[in-house]
């Protein structure tokens, strides 16, 4: 993932607590199919999705400001992908940036501009059954509740909250919490989740097996599921097999607690 690259490109633009002023600025709908990518591309604010009523994508955005130029940051939204089938939407800092499906570019800042900016962006989406989703922001939360396919969550500076009725989830954060629930997984793609300072919490179904690495260098490391420990037991650094093994799970944090737990 991109942290490092997204962390220098965010430096200038870290929002204001104080809020003053907030405007709807940008609505996009469209139709994603079942399978397919949807991809939101942030850098200060929050994420938040939740399931359609229908088959229809909607995402809302609010602009919110304190002392910055609001016309600084634009929206946009693009098609990408075999027959245009995934959809991308945007919120861009400064006329010299571009996005799109690989994320930001922003010529002028690599030869050493600095923006200063406080606005900051909330985007509310409404995903439908089957979509895949890929959340990216620095400075912000990301929440995803009800959705039904893989679900990819990154940011900075912020806690992810996900829950699923289907997995994969891969989730990574620097200064956060990660707090995931899936009621199902399909495939046997990795599951990751890996923060610097927070704690993760994991809920699996009770009949989840796999291959499992659960580290932390200062905290603790708890697991709800039988396992068979691989190796030498140590207290910060568990590598395991939960049942007849298959997925590869990864819980990895330096300063805070490991919980796998089981879904109910």
């Amino acid at each position: 993932m991109r942290h490092a690259t997204a962390v220098a490109f965010a430096i200038a633009i870290i929002s204001s607590p104080a809020v003053a002023q907030q405007t709807d600025d940008f609505t996009w709908r469209g139709q994603v199919a079942a399978g397919q990518w949807l991809q939101i591309h942030n850098i200060n604010g929050q994420i938040t999705v939740d399931r359609a009523a229908g088959n229809e994508v909607e995402v809302v955005a609010t602009k919110r400001w304190r002392r910055g130029d609001p016309a600084f940051v634009r929206f946009e939204a693009k098609r990408f992908g075999p027959g245009d089938q995934g959809a991308v939407v945007c919120a861009i800092w400064g006329p010299d940036t571009t996005c799109d499906e690989r994320g930001y570019t922003n010529e002028r800042r690599r030869r050493g501009s600095n923006d200063n900016n406080d606005v900051s962006v909330d985007f509310i989406v409404k995903l439908p059954a089957g979509v895949r989703a890929n959340l990216n922001t620095i400075n912000g939360t990301i929440r995803v509740v009800n959705a039904s396919a893989e679900i990819l969550a990154e940011t900075v500076n912020g806690n992810i909250d996900a829950s699923t009725t289907m997995g994969p989830v891969k989730a990574e954060t620097v200064n956060g919490d990660i707090t995931v629930r899936m009621d199902a997984i399909r495939g046997t793609e990795a599951l990751e989740f890996e923060t610097v300072n927070g704690t993760i919490r994991a809920f699996l179904p009770a009949n989840f097996q796999g291959e499992v690495e659960l580290e932390t260098v200062n905290g603790s490391l708890r697991t709800d599921f039988p396992i068979t420990v691989q190796g030498r037991f140590n207290p910060r650094h568990m590598r395991a097999t939960i049942g007849g093994g298959g997925t590869s799970l990864k819980l990895s944090t330096v300063n805070g607690d490991v919980h796998l737990g089981r879904r109910p």
